[in-house]
Order: structure tokens, then C-alpha cells, then sequence
């Protein structure tokens, strides 16, 4: 058995290793027709150093730095090939490639950057902390109340762009000596001003049900998918049902650790093909893509796991039902919003309609989601939350001025660090 895993692992690293080479030689050949952006022109840029398994963590803040970009030039550093190669395909704003220390460093040596968002905790973010005349922004790539939400970590940042009193409230809790209103603004979900996509379905009278599970999680704390546990149940149920449309929109990186939940995905994926070729009007979708948004705005319910995903549905305002983690050793805080859930259990997934009848049409429910929509996000009047950003960026511009008044005078040491190595192969990706 050891001689088995051994090859194994063998087989896996070379295939990593020719993988890797191919994907460099491919963005060696299209780095040549990119213009970099010129000297002394970004002041604002998003330091991204993961592979592309995790590009949904910047995604999702395309369309908000896109109108930032109007005011503030904008770039988004990136540190893998894979990445890159993505960026340079969808990326609104310019993108710079940065695999090495040294090629980071030029970067920030031709520009006067003066903001540096983080969308995620990689460990490689400090190869970027090290440099003091500039704020180190963390803006997360999403709203929960996950154990990810209160990590020590926030205090290796300046400020932190939070969503509301939720999360204010969150932090004061669970972070000893930190000074939360000082390190946090309040901006609310300004992806939700731009919610965006075509349709892959003709709207009808049928009921538009999304389910967008987690992925399995890397620790039992963090266990909170539902593929395996709920979804083939709740799944056949809904497409057994000519009322509803389903949308299933996995995590991108469902059943990498589990095989129990790579089985149930493939299920579900099957028996919505099987219900489309039954049934064409139906038109239910997987979905794989890489835009979220028509599928949070258009949904009339949706079903959801403990992640990001239930804050950006409570930015629209809509139904939506949390599945409890199976796991008895997943971490669940219902201090908050959870607390006040519409929870739908294993055991009840095989009966999923009535729950979804209930939550679109229970006076006593809808009330307590329009108080959570409002805890979480403030106003969630369509531009709100775009224009508290762009004044979250202003106060921030405004600080930067006032410091760098301050120590005008200071003499300006080099801050290249010769002791810092460079890896040759992209980091192992990092979950939510």
C-alpha cells in the first residue's frame, strides 16, 4: 500500500510539474503583446497570490473596481501563471504579473501606490505587508458570520472594509485589543449594485429555487457543504416538481477532498441533464461560470450553506434557506443572522418544497430577513453601498495625504528585502 500511495504521488507531481511548464510557456507567449501600466500611474491595486482555483474571491469585486477605476486607477497584481492567464481573459481594470519578489518590487518601486487590497488571508500577502508607505486594506471576498470572519489576522491589516453593523458587532467579540471602530469602515455589499449576467433561462411562472452549496471544507470546524448530505435529496425533489426551476450553482472546488461529496455532485449534475431531457421547458441549470449575480437577483428562494454566499443573497433583500451542517464538529455561531435562520436539516432535505413555500410567503419570516438584510448591509438602496465604498476610498486617499505630510521629511529607506525566496511553483490554494 505505501508503494502504491508513493506512486501515486509520484504521478500527481509530474502531471503538476508538466501542467505548471505548459501554463508558463502560455503566458510567456502572451505577456509579449501586454502593455504594463505606465510609471507612476496606479495608486490603487489588489494584491491577489493565489492560483486560479480561487479567482472567485477576486471576481466578485471585477465590476465595483471597474467603477472605482473612474476615479482611482486600479490594477490587480497577480502572482501565478494560472491566474494571470485568467486576469488577462477577464480582468476590467489592468492587471500586472508578479511571480517574483523582484517583480513585485519593481512594480511598487515605478508606481505611487497608496491602497493594497487583500480579498483573502494567503500566507504570501506579507511578501507585500512589508511595505509601510501605503495602506494595507483587507476586503475579504464576502460577508458570514464563518470562523474565516474573525481570524487574528485582521490585525496584520491597516484598515478593514467591513459590511455593516454585523460585522463590526462580530469582531468586537471574538478579537482581544482591537480597535474596531479605528481598523474598520462600513460599506455594505457594493457588489450587490452590480448584479449582472444573461439569463441561460426564459423567465415563466415557474418558482426559481437556487441551491449554492459550500465546498466540503479542509477541517472538521469548517465542514459546512451539504452536496453530500442534502443535495441529491433536496435536488430530486424540486426537479420531481413542475412548479420549480433549479439553479445549482456549486463551490468551485466541491469534491476535491471528499469522494462521498465528488459522488453526490455528479449526481445532481446528472439528474438535472436527465430532468432537461425529460422536460425542455424546465430549462434548470449548472452552473459553472465565472459571473455571480443574475443568479442571486433572479432567484425567488434560495438554499444555501454557512458561507459567503447567504450575505450576498441577503444583499438582495430575497427568501433564502441555510442547510445545517450534518457535521456535529462544524463551527456554527448563531449569535447572529444564523441564529435566526431558516434552517433546513439532512433530515428534511427529502421535503424541501414545503420549507420553500413557507419562507416565500410567512409574514413572520420575511420580517426577520428584511431585519438582518438591514444589520448586515445598512442601506441596501441600489448605489448605496458603491458610493459608501468610493467614500471609504476618499477618507483613505485622505489619510494617506495627511501621513505623508507628516514625514515629508523622513529619510526614505530601502525596503527591498534580499532574504526573501521566491517559490517556483504556484501556492497551494487556499479555501474560504
Amino acid at each position: 500500500m505505501p508503494l502504491i500511495h508513493d506512486l501515486k504521488t509520484a504521478r500527481r507531481l509530474v502531471r503538476n510539474l508538466l501542467r505548471g511548464r505548459r501554463t508558463r510557456n502560455e503566458l510567456a507567449g502572451r505577456l509579449r503583446t501586454v502593455q504594463k501600466p505606465a510609471p507612476h500611474s496606479i495608486q490603487i491595486a489588489v494584491y491577489f497570490a493565489d492560483a486560479a482555483v480561487n479567482m472567485y474571491q477576486v471576481r466578485q469585486w471585477y465590476a465595483p473596481l471597474a467603477e472605482l477605476s473612474k476615479r482611482w486607477p486600479v490594477a490587480i497584481i497577480a502572482r501565478t501563471p494560472s491566474t494571470m492567464l485568467r486576469l488577462l481573459d477577464e480582468s476590467p481594470v489592468p492587471v500586472v504579473y508578479a511571480r517574483k519578489v523582484v517583480d513585485l518590487e519593481q512594480f511598487v518601486a515605478e508606481q505611487e501606490l497608496r491602497i493594497v487590497f487583500y480579498v483573502n488571508q494567503n500566507s504570501r500577502n506579507f511578501q507585500m505587508f512589508r511595505y509601510g508607505r501605503m495602506w494595507h486594506v483587507f476586503i475579504n471576498h464576502g460577508e458570514s458570520d464563518k470562523m474565516y470572519m474573525t481570524t487574528n489576522q485582521f490585525k496584520a491589516y491597516d484598515y478593514s472594509l467591513i459590511a455593516g453593523a454585523a460585522a463590526h458587532e462580530r469582531l468586537s467579540r471574538k478579537l482581544w485589543a482591537f480597535d474596531v471602530d479605528r481598523r474598520t469602515i462600513q460599506i455594505g455589499r457594493p457588489q450587490a449594485d452590480h448584479m449582472q449576467g444573461e439569463l441561460p433561462y426564459t423567465p415563466d411562472e415557474r418558482t426559481v429555487v437556487l441551491y449554492s452549496p459550500t465546498w466540503e471544507g479542509d477541517r472538521a470546524a469548517a465542514a459546512y457543504g451539504s452536496v453530500a448530505s442534502h443535495g441529491v435529496a433536496l435536488t430530486r425533489a424540486l426537479l420531481g416538481d413542475a412548479r420549480f426551476r433549479l439553479i445549482y450553482r456549486p463551490h468551485p472546488r466541491t469534491g476535491v477532498l471528499d469522494p462521498a461529496t465528488k459522488s453526490a455532485h455528479e449526481q445532481i449534475v446528472a439528474a438535472i441533464a436527465s430532468a432537461n431531457a425529460a422536460d425542455p421547458r424546465a430549462q434548470h441549470v449548472y452552473d459553472d461560470g465565472p459571473t455571480l449575480g443574475w443568479q442571486l437577483a433572479n432567484a425567488d428562494v434560495a438554499i444555501t450553506d454557512i458561507s459567503a454566499m447567504i450575505y450576498d443573497r441577503l444583499a438582495t433583500g430575497k427568501p433564502l434557506i441555510v442547510t445545517r451542517p450534518a457535521s456535529p464538529q462544524a463551527d456554527v455561531d448563531e449569535e447572529g443572522y444564523l441564529g435566526a435562520a431558516e434552517w433546513l436539516s439532512a433530515g428534511q432535505a427529502a421535503d424541501v418544497i414545503s420549507h420553500v413555500d413557507r419562507v416565500s410567503a410567512d409574514e413572520k419570516a420575511l420580517a426577520t430577513l428584511r431585519f438582518w438584510v438591514e444589520r448586515h448591509f445598512g442601506d441596501t438602496t441600489p448605489g448605496a453601498a458603491t458610493a459608501r465604498f468610493h467614500a471609504a476610498v476618499e477618507q483613505l486617499m485622505g489619510e494617506w495625504d495627511r501621513h505623508a505630510a507628516i514625514h515629508r521629511d523622513d529619510r526614505i529607506d530601502s525596503e527591498v528585502d534580499p532574504f526573501t525566496g521566491d517559490d517556483e511553483e504556484e501556492t497551494a490554494p487556499v479555501g474560504e
